[in-house]
C-alpha cells in the first residue's frame, strides 16, 4: 500500500514557506564556454569531507553540463543581485553578456559581488524524481560580508 501524496501545487505552497538563499551555479561546457543557472536548492551535507548538494531539474538548460562536469561553482548571491538571479533563471541566449565575473585558478566563473564562491568537484550524483541530486566536494572558495538574497513564497526577499 502506498502513502498518499500532495499534488505539485500544494507541495509548492508548503515548500514556499521555507526561505532559501539564492545561488547561481556556473560551469564550463566541454568546449570551454561558461554556462550558468539560478538555483535555491543548496544544502551543506558534510564537514569531513566538506560536501554540498544541489538539485537540478532535468528540464534545466544546463542540465547536461552541470550533471556531467567534474567541477562547478556555487555563487551565493547578495541582496542587490536579484537582476542577476532573474537573468540566469530566464531564457537568455548569453546569460553572461554584461555580467561581471572573473575566472578562478581552475578557469571557472566567479560572479562579481557574490557573497561567496564555493568551488566544487563532483562527488556523487543521484536521480530523484524530476531532478538529479549533485553532491560536490568543496575544494576552494572565498566569502565577503553582506546580506544574502533570499527566496520566499515565490518571490525575492532580503533580511530586514
Amino acid at each position: 500500500m502506498s502513502a498518499a501524496e500532495v499534488d505539485s501545487a500544494e507541495f509548492r505552497q508548503l515548500m514556499g514557506r521555507f526561505a532559501t538563499g539564492v545561488v547561481v551555479l556556473t560551469a564550463n561546457r566541454a568546449d570551454g564556454q561558461p554556462v550558468g543557472m539560478t538555483a535555491n536548492s543548496l544544502a551543506s551535507v558534510s564537514l569531513e569531507p566538506p560536501l554540498v548538494l544541489l538539485c537540478i531539474d532535468h528540464a534545466a538548460t544546463i542540465y547536461a553540463t552541470i550533471t556531467t562536469t567534474d567541477r562547478f561553482v556555487v555563487n551565493v548571491l547578495s541582496a542587490h543581485q536579484e537582476a542577476i538571479s532573474r537573468r540566469f533563471a530566464g531564457q537568455v541566449d548569453d546569460r553572461f553578456d554584461g555580467i561581471g565575473y572573473r575566472l578562478s585558478e581552475a578557469g571557472l566563473v566567479l560572479l562579481d559581488d557574490a557573497l561567496a564562491h564555493i568551488e566544487c568537484e563532483r562527488w556523487a550524483r543521484h536521480e530523484a524524481g524530476d531532478h538529479t541530486i549533485i553532491v560536490g566536494r568543496v575544494v576552494a572558495g572565498g566569502a565577503r560580508e553582506g546580506r544574502p538574497l533570499l527566496y520566499y513564497r515565490g518571490g525575492y526577499a532580503a533580511l530586514g
